[in-house]
């Protein structure tokens, strides 16, 4: 029964929390620490900290561990069946819709491609003043987006995330003053080792399986499984590593960003955007495979992590680290802004005057996510209709 209780409190929240992330977290501990109080405000501020600290989806890895709290291993699932259910079955719909009636050149598909735009911009925007804050991390960002775009690779990508936290671990170490408080769990170390071996062997494991066989679906289980396990800085920041493998081989950019435009208007954790894309390259076992692959790491992550939390957050290097990482996250963000999303997407006036108005409305009018959505889809019909 308990488990019972924690999807449907999590199920309440996948139902009702939009607004990315950072919206995420203030819906979660109205829920769990204020309503709830499965926890108390110091074991939430130590696990939201534990969760940005890590690659992947951080709302989804805080519901995760606090249904772990709750509910063992079982919880945990529960937790982000319950969050997650609700934006991949509307996800999915969505694809099995645009692909039967062929809707990608009807104006309200082009005003979703429009507002992705606007979005992944504000995302630029607000991370570039949170992780680049000087001049020197400004300049990370700056030489990882240049050699992203001369270079577009993958595997460039992730060199240049490598050599940016090397530069952080030299130039990057801050202060570190003492920590006090610990997370009130009772996994142990041996567990989470456990854990974070599983995490490792299959990174390495799926590639070398691609290499050596043809199957879609090992394919789709690599490119997805790595997405979930290298993208640090929120969930936008899979739109450049999943474009680079599936545009144009398995899907064209109409309909990739039509599909991230969608992601917007849903409540949930925009990583459910693997739901939509595998169900347009896959049909709904694509759909299903994708979502459980792109999410499988948070879960190696977060139970092989915490065991270990107090130590990581006390070493300044591990910092250092992370610190040079988000700043060349912010870069490869940046240059995925401009290829594919603005060449493919902004080809005439009226183009840019809608983007220009969604990112105006979600950086400086507040509006909520779903509501600029909508209103980019009708615009996209009213205007750009052929």
């Amino acid at each position: 029964m308990r488990v019972i209780t924690i999807f449907m409190a999590a199920l309440k929240l996948g139902l009702t929390s939009f607004g990315g992330p950072i919206a995420h977290l203030g819906y979660f501990y109205d829920e769990y620490v204020k309503r709830r109080k499965w926890i108390d405000d110091k074991t939430y501020g130590d696990l939201v900290a534990l969760c940005q600290f890590l690659p992947g989806p951080t709302s989804s890895q805080v519901g995760i561990g606090i249904g772990f709290i709750r509910g063992g291993m079982i919880g945990g699932i529960g937790a982000w069946l319950g969050f997650t259910l609700p934006s991949a079955l509307f996800l999915l719909t969505f694809a099995y819709i645009v692909e039967v009636f062929h809707l990608y050149e009807s104006g309200w598909m082009k005003g979703l491609k429009l507002v992705a735009v606007a979005i992944v911009a504000q995302a630029v925007w607000e991370m570039a003043k949170k992780l680049t804050p000087d001049r020197f991390r400004i300049t990370i960002a700056t030489a990882v987006a240049v050699i992203t775009l001369l270079v577009p690779s993958p595997f460039v990508q992730l060199f240049l995330l490598l050599i940016s936290g090397l530069i952080g671990v030299v130039y990057l170490q801050p202060k570190l003053g003492h920590v006090s408080s610990t997370l009130s769990l009772t996994l142990s170390k041996k567990g989470g080792i456990i854990s974070f071996a599983c995490f490792f062997l299959l990174l390495g494991l799926f590639p070398l399986l691609h290499s050596v066989t043809e199957s879609k679906w090992i394919a789709m289980l690599d490119s997805f499984y790595r997405a979930g396990s290298l993208v640090f800085g929120g969930g936008h920041v899979v739109l450049p590593l999943l474009e680079k493998e599936l545009v144009p081989a398995w899907m064209s950019h109409e309909q990739f960003l039509a599909g991230y435009g969608a992601a917007q208007a849903v409540p949930g954790p925009l990583f459910t955007f693997a739901s939509y894309v595998g169900t347009v390259t896959g049909g709904w076992l694509g759909g299903v495979f994708a979502t459980i692959a792109i999410f499988l790491p948070s879960f190696f992550l977060v139970f092989g992590a915490l065991p270990f939390w107090q130590s990581l957050r006390q070493n300044r290097r591990i910092q250092a680290l992370f610190n040079g990482v988000n700043a060349g996250v912010v870069g490869i963000l940046l240059a995925a802004l401009y290829n594919p999303i603005w060449t493919t997407s902004i080809v005439s006036t009226w183009h840019f005057t809608i983007a220009l108005i969604c990112f105006i409305l979600l950086v400086y009018w507040k509006w909520p996510a779903w509501f600029v959505v909508v209103a980019a889809a009708l615009a996209g019909e009213v205007f750009l209709s052929s």
